[in-house]
C-alpha cells in the first residue's frame, strides 16, 4: 500500500488535519504510557506532543508532510519493526492496519515492542447504520475486502475492549466519515481524493449523481433530518484498547 498512499498521501498536510477530539479519545486510551510507537503514521496524526514517539511509516510521502516534532522518524513497514522486544510503554495504530500487507504479522510485532497497552482505531467493515454507504455501496465492498472485523481482531489481539470512536460533526481530519453531516463535501473530488475507500471503489459516478439530485431536490435534508440536530455520530469507527 506505499505506491497507494504516495499518490493519495500528497492531499493530507491540507485535507486531513487532525481533530483534537477524536485526539482526546486516543490519548485517553494511552494511559499514562511515556514512550509511544506510532505504526502507520503517515504524516503524524494524533501523535501525543508531551511524550517521546517514534513514528513508523513506510511512505516517503507522508513522511515529507509531516510537521516538524520531537518524533523520531523510522520509515519501515508493521510487519517489520526494526525494535527490541518491549521497547515502548505504548503502541499505536490509526486507520492503517488494513494497508498492512500481512495484518497477523503486523499486529504480532506491534504487541512484540510493546510493554503495557496497545491502541488501534479502525473501522467495524459490519456496520452499516451511515447514510452515505446508501449512495455508495461500493465503499461496504470494498472495506469488506480490506477492513479486519471484530471478531478477527480479537481472535488475533485477545482480551481487550472496543468502542465506539465518536465522530463530531464538523471533524477537521476528512476520513471517509468526517463529513457526515456535511454531504456536499462528498462531492467535491478533491476531497474524495484523501479517502482511500473512494480511491480503490471504481466507478462511482451513479451514487454521486443521486446524491447531487437529493442534496438539490431537498430530498437528503428531508430523509436525514434528525442527522441535523446530532453533534457526534458514530459512524462505524472503533477505539480498540490491549494490553499485551
Amino acid at each position: 500500500m506505499t505506491a497507494l498512499y504516495d499518490t493519495i498521501g500528497q492531499g493530507y498536510s491540507t485535507l486531513r488535519k487532525p481533530d483534537d477530539r477524536i485526539a482526546a479519545q486516543i490519548h485517553a486510551a494511552l494511559g499514562p504510557a511515556q514512550t509511544v510507537v506510532n505504526i502507520g503514521a503517515g504524516t503524524g496524526s494524533y501523535e501525543p506532543a508531551d511524550r517521546k514517539v517514534t513514528a513508523v511509516e513506510p511512505s516517503l510521502t507522508m513522511i515529507r508532510q509531516r510537521p516538524k516534532s520531537e518524533a523520531a522518524i523510522v520509515q519501515c513497514s508493521a510487519e517489520a519493526l526494526p525494535f527490541e522486544d518491549k521497547s515502548f510503554d505504548a503502541s499505536m495504530a490509526v486507520l492503517t492496519i488494513h494497508h498492512w500487507s500481512d495484518r497477523a504479522k503486523g499486529l504480532a510485532e506491534m504487541r512484540r515492542v510493546t510493554r503495557d497497552r496497545m491502541v488501534i482505531v479502525t473501522f467495524d467493515p459490519d456496520f452499516s447504520d451511515f447514510w452515505l454507504l446508501d449512495y455508495f455501496p461500493e465503499l461496504k465492498e470494498t472495506d469488506k475486502g480490506r477492513m479486519p472485523g471484530m471478531a478477527e481482531l480479537r481472535a488475533l489481539l485477545g482480551p481487550g475492549s472496543i468502542s465506539p470512536l465518536l465522530i463530531p460533526q464538523d471533524c477537521t481530519d476528512g476520513f471517509a466519515a468526517a463529513y457526515w453531516k456535511r454531504p456536499e463535501a462528498y462531492l467535491d473530488e478533491q476531497v474524495r481524493a484523501a479517502m482511500s475507500p473512494f480511491r480503490l471503489a471504481g466507478d462511482i459516478s451513479a451514487g454521486l449523481d443521486r446524491l447531487a439530485r437529493d442534496l438539490e431536490t431537498g430530498e437528503w435534508h428531508a430523509r436525514h433530518a434528525d442527522l441535523l440536530r446530532a453533534s457526534e455520530m458514530d459512524c462505524g469507527y472503533r477505539l480498540v484498547e490491549v494490553t499485551p
